[in-house]
């Protein structure tokens, strides 16, 4: 029998008697499992999965999530197994437990490895089934409602991972009063002293603002009875977080932002939300640029409103939502009032969509993502969206965060689009990929099938999937040239040891794998490509240190094209380019780096012999651009400049940058041209053009060149 009045007073008011039976059971079950458990507080540890089942029970939740609600700690806490809340309340009961249940008895490298993993878990079983970050949130609420007795350190912690997880997913989701709830009690633990200052600060005006907020509720009210408009208006009490925020973000002092008055007008539909609209603009005069329609563009949490601000009665700014009474539910209930999994098969609301499309993104981000810090670190850029919404080229809308620029459109579109866009048109006219995007604008991506993830876009994308995504083709096209590399840097040393590739034999490659621990053949191969493992110390691994090692010759060269992509990278110090003398250097976890036989680099780095490696440009590779910086001394005369880009041109080459030395009053300046050659005999073709202007002293190559201004 549920002893709980709160509880079962609710259950009685929807549930079925055949449901009311199943949670009694959860009940009674989940009460025996904590027997002589308690909270820290010293009440019955029993009474907060009871106050979490009351929280989800007002949100009117099925059975089966408040049974899991009632049983949530037990796996966690005590000796019952996810087998046996299986077998006693069935499969769905058993997997909401399990998404909710921490990961504790896994032993993690650190706190925040676990802490994320955590998240993960949780989230990607969000993901299946929405009920799970409801059951959660509803735990977390009465936890931040009970968190004065634990001690300072973990309240902060709580206090924090709740403001910056929790809410924003509740926000996310739409439940705005658990939302601003949570937020309140975060700030509440994470800054004691402001909020305590901020609580006075408000109890003190809350007199004086009384009689201005009545006079204004009336004012609106009669208005709109005069229009025949039937609406209920009442004056918003600011939250204490939402003050420190606008203090904090526009350096607002508290009589600022407090003297911002705020109302809400529920009408009965939609024509009537912009009929009040028209009325109220007619009442006061709106102030320009403060007016936003959530009804025609709906935030992506389903919430819809108007936002309009006013100047009131003495000057005073006011601030008006008007929404219809369907809209308020939402705004309050969020995903809660309409349930993704209660029927399936019925036609899902937009706001559901929606929800629909980010759970499935966090599946689709997990997947690429390599660990769970870098999961929940693409999670949390995706739960502060202050969005911007732009159109297709077909007209749909589509929501993005703040800042977010083409290429974050491009992967919102379609993982291919975003992996092969090269350019994007924005309001019909070509911009760049790293353009951020405005509300309203109108965005088309334009691809090609050769393009592919550039590693400069992780410094301007802001979408979590975006990111996930570059960093996962990144990660691939890496460790497959790494790995056809090492297979190369393999065979070049087998054969300066005079061994038959066919002498390693796939049973000492088990063995090798068995005693290392790696995976794969491939992962000590792409190993080798990256730097990480040396050739012949692998080699002499593999074969038996019983057998006398064939003596040594120097290794054969092996040839570069110019195009191997990430697994080999050309020195900035030295830029090589072919026909110049090259070896390369295998730095660990970066691949081969080709430098020239006279860069400077080579001197630093003789101390580890095994890691250069011979080679030579391969003369069959197809034609390839390399840049090279020029240091021209010319006379200083006017149009020098425009006379030395233009020979540069006429010779065949692209100018990627163009700086000079700073002008000390000299006769004389150093200009500093990096350019696209195909190899030496162009580049010497260039310095000739160059040559025949007459202000032109001397050129000469720089080989470390650094930025200038």
């Amino acid at each position: 029998m549920i002893e709980a009045p709160e509880l079962i007073q609710t259950l009685n008011s929807y549930l079925k008697p055949e449901d009311i039976l199943q949670v009694e059971a959860a009940y009674i079950f989940s009460k025996s499992a904590h027997e002589g458990q308690y909270r820290r507080s010293g009440l019955p540890y029993f009474s907060h999965p009871v106050a979490v089942a009351t929280i989800l029970a007002q949100w009117h939740l099925d059975a089966q999530a408040l049974s899991a609600a009632l049983l949530h700690d037990v796996v966690e806490d005590t000796k019952t197994t996810k087998q046996e809340i299986n077998h006693r309340f069935g499969k769905p009961v058993a997997d909401l437990v399990d998404g909710v249940s921490k990961m504790e008895r896994i032993e993690f490298q650190s706190k925040i490895e676990a802490q994320a993993e955590n998240f993960r878990k949780m989230l990607l079983a969000m993901a299946r089934d929405v009920r799970v970050i409801l059951i959660k949130l509803a735990d977390r609420l009465h936890n931040m409602r009970t968190l004065d007795v634990m001690q300072a350190e973990k309240r902060t912690r709580i206090a924090r991972e709740t403001i910056e997880i929790y809410a924003p997913i509740a926000n996310r989701l739409g439940l705005n009063s658990i939302y601003q709830e949570l937020e309140e009690l975060s700030f509440r633990y994470l800054h004691p002293h402001r909020y305590q200052v901020l609580a006075k600060a408000i109890k003190a005006a809350r007199g004086n603002r009384r009689e201005i907020v009545r006079k204004i509720e009336d004012a609106i009210s009669d208005r709109l009875r005069e229009s025949g408009i039937e609406a209920t208006v009442t004056g918003r009490e600011k939250h204490l977080y939402s003050i420190y925020k606008k203090m904090l973000g526009k350096s607002l002092t508290f009589s600022e932002v407090y003297d911002i008055y705020g109302f809400r007008v529920i009408v009965r539909d939609v024509s009537a939300c912009y009929l009040t609209l028209g009325c109220l603009h007619n009442l006061y005069k709106p102030i320009p640029g403060k007016f936003k329609d959530y009804i025609a563009i709906p935030k992506t949490n389903g919430y819809q409103s108007l936002h309009t601000t006013l100047f009131g009665p003495f000057g005073t700014p006011i601030e008006i939502q008007i929404r219809s009474a369907e809209m308020h539910r939402i705004a309050e209930a969020g995903v809660a009032s309409h349930w993704l999994y209660k029927s399936p098969d019925a036609a899902m609301t937009e706001m559901q969509q929606k929800t629909h499309q980010w759970l499935q993104n966090l599946l689709e981000i997990q997947s690429e993502s390599g660990d769970s810090i870098e999961f929940l670190e693409h999670v949390k850029v995706d739960l502060f969206p202050d969005e911007v919404y732009v159109f297709t080229p077909r007209g749909e809308i589509m929501s993005l965060p703040r800042g977010a620029t083409a290429v974050d459109f491009a992967y919102s579109v379609h993982t291919d689009v975003g992996n092969h866009c090269v350019a994007a048109k924005i309001n019909h006219e070509l911009a760049l990929l790293r353009t951020p995007l405005n509300n309203g604008d109108h965005v088309e991506i334009l691809t090609t099938p050769n393009a592919q993830p550039n590693p400069a876009w992780l410094n301007y994308v802001v979408t979590g999937k975006a990111r996930s995504h570059i960093r996962h083709y990144l990660k691939s096209m890496q460790y497959q040239e790494s790995s056809e590399l090492g297979e190369r840097l393999l065979e070049q040393a087998l054969k300066s040891m005079q061994i038959d590739p066919e002498a390693i034999t796939q049973s000492m490659w088990d063995e090798y794998l068995k005693r290392t621990g790696m995976k794969s053949k491939q992962d000590v191969l792409a190993d080798i490509g990256l730097g990480k493992r040396v050739n012949t110390a692998i080699i002499r691994e593999l074969l038996s240190m019983n057998e006398p090692m064939a003596e040594q010759k120097p290794l054969g060269q092996i040839k570069i094209s110019g195009n191997e992509g990430y697994a080999i990278q050309f020195g900035k110090c030295c830029q090589p380019i072919p026909g110049d003398p090259i070896i390369g250097y295998l730095h660990k976890g970066k691949g081969l780096i080709v430098h020239t036989t006279d860069c400077s680099a080579i001197a630093r780095g003789r101390s580890q012999p095994e890691r250069w490696v011979d080679i030579e440009w391969d003369s069959m590779a197809p034609k390839q651009y390399y840049p090279v910086t020029l240091r021209v001394m010319v006379a200083n005369q006017r149009g020098v400049l425009a006379q030395a880009a233009a020979r540069i041109a006429e010779a065949g080459s692209n100018i990627n940058n163009v700086s000079m030395s700073e002008d000390d009053g000299s006769a004389y300046t150093s200009l500093y041209f990096t350019i696209q050659v195909e190899n030496r005999i162009h580049l010497a073709r260039i310095i000739r053009a160059l040559r025949t202007i007459p202000e032109v002293v001397k050129i000469s190559r720089d080989r470390a060149p650094t930025p200038r201004n």
